[in-house]
């Protein structure tokens, strides 16, 4: 009759086993350098303070405008009472 073979040790194997591996990890690969030149920089610079001018008096005009109008309603309010 044929019986199976039971291990010497009554211990049961461990359910996790951490086997060391040899590869190696991946290098993060860095960006390519970019060369930013003092003309870029000036040009830069200069856009943002005409943009945050035309930005400026856009909003300056729109105040004024309204302004205009809340007086002209005013004065057209009172000269059609009288």
């Amino acid at each position: 009759m044929f019986l199976p073979k039971y291990p010497d040790s009554p211990t049961p194997p461990p359910a996790h086993t951490h086997t060391p591996t040899d590869t190696p990890v991946p290098v993060r690969r860095s960006l390519p350098s970019v060369s930013i030149d003092q003309k870029a920089v000036i040009a830069l610079v200069v856009g943002g303070v005409v943009l945050t001018a035309l930005l400026a008096a856009v909003a300056l005009t729109a105040i004024s405008v309204a302004v205009a109008a809340v007086v002209l309603r005013s004065m057209l309010r009172d000269h059609h009472r009288r």
